[in-house]
């Protein structure tokens, strides 16, 4: 299997500590539930993760704020009108999320959204389906979903493939499957890439808006992102 040249690294990775690692990509939909704002609350559990302890030079990536873009603050990441389509010469908020990442060369990418209509209190992690980082990406999900549900009282539903969600009609260009824009590896050149559903809007509701628990599920991520980053041998 060939590996990413960034993976070539990884031995050397302590001396990368001031190197840009992690981006995280908070939800920009403010249109996903009624008198729930899913970009703000996902917005602030990154803050909280970017204000957490230890640091690794973290970045974010969020269009809810820019201009001259189409669906920056709506959308969704599995529609191609929503990502990879251009509408009157504008690219689409996901796609100028993604093109600040690949500026960054990071080697983490981190998604962080709600979902709806599960009726469950619970945490899932999703990973590219037929990546070759599939492995690797899988342990990262598996261990950022641990420490949320092991500091929150969120039900730990495991990490899927995104073709499993068979959602609208973007596809992965490699394998043809349904997928997530973002996690797409000819999309997005992050190594690392995981989306996490963090808690239902109806069912979460409560504990979404609140600052308790934005800020357990944070600093929870930066545990469990410290917790891999040393697993794989890479310190702060």
């Amino acid at each position: 299997m060939k590996r990413p040249a960034a993976l070539l690294l990884l031995p050397f990775l302590p001396a990368l500590a001031a190197a840009q690692l992690i981006v995280f990509q908070p939800s920009h939909q403010r249109d996903t539930g009624e008198n729930f704002n899913e970009a703000l609350t996902c917005d602030a559990i990154v803050e909280y993760a970017l204000a957490a302890p230890p640091r690794y030079g973290e970045k974010k990536v969020w269009s809810y704020f820019q201009p001259g873009l189409h669906h920056a603050d709506t959308g969704t990441n599995t529609l191609k009108a929503h990502t990879s389509e251009t509408e009157d010469g504008r690219i689409s908020g996901y796609a100028w999320e993604i093109a600040r990442s690949n500026e960054i060369k990071p080697l983490f990418f981190i998604g962080v959204h709600n979902n709806g209509g599960s009726g469950r209190h619970a945490v899932w992690g999703y990973i590219h389906d037929g990546d070759n980082m599939e492995a690797e990406n899988r342990r990262l999900s598996d261990t950022l979903i641990e420490e949320i549900a092991r500091a929150t009282d969120l039900e730990n539903r495991g990490t899927h493939l995104d073709s499993s969600t068979g959602r609208n009609d973007y596809r992965c260009a490699s394998t043809g499957r349904l997928a997530f824009y973002s996690l797409d590896e000819n999309v997005n050149k992050a190594p690392y890439r995981v989306l996490l559903e963090i808690g239902d809007s109806e069912k979460s509701r409560a504990f979404l808006i609140s600052e308790d628990g934005r800020k357990a599920v944070g600093e929870a991520i930066k545990r469990g992102l410290a917790k891999f980053l040393k697993s794989e041998g890479i310190n702060e």
